[in-house]
């Protein structure tokens, strides 16, 4: 891609010059009301083309500012919502944990609630004969 940047910058400065080899005369360039400045056409046009590449390079600086401070932002709240998924991962682990250590108490509270239904069904049958 570089390559392709400096044959594209390449060719214009090229264009440039030549057409600057052409043009010679003296011309007049009103800067503001007033200020008038006298030189060759070829390097008013020199300067004008100066000027517009520092301007556009002064705009990708700007660009490139406005991208870095973006992804800045991304990043942070990338790293906020990893924090928050391992602190939720990390719950999920102590709360199974929690769950597996009372397993036994439920199993027992099963047997005894099962126990507890089987004897008063038998002594709903013994109220019926």
């Amino acid at each position: 891609m570089r390559a392709l940047n400096f044959f594209f910058i390449f060719l214009i400065c090229l264009a440039l010059v030549l057409f600057s080899i052409e043009n010679t005369e003296q011309t007049t360039v009103q800067i503001i009301k007033g200020v008038q400045l006298k030189a060759p056409l070829c390097v008013e046009l020199i300067v004008a083309t100066g000027l517009g590449a520092i301007l556009a390079w002064l705009f990708s600086l700007w660009s490139r500012m406005q991208r870095t401070i973006t992804s800045r932002q991304e990043l942070r709240q990338v790293r906020q919502k990893e924090q928050q998924i391992q602190e939720l991962q990390q719950d999920i682990e102590r709360y199974k944990a929690e769950v597996e250590g009372k397993q036994p108490l439920l199993e027992s509270a099963e047997l005894t609630s099962l126990e507890t239904a089987t004897t008063e069904v038998k002594a709903a049958e013994m109220t019926a004969n």
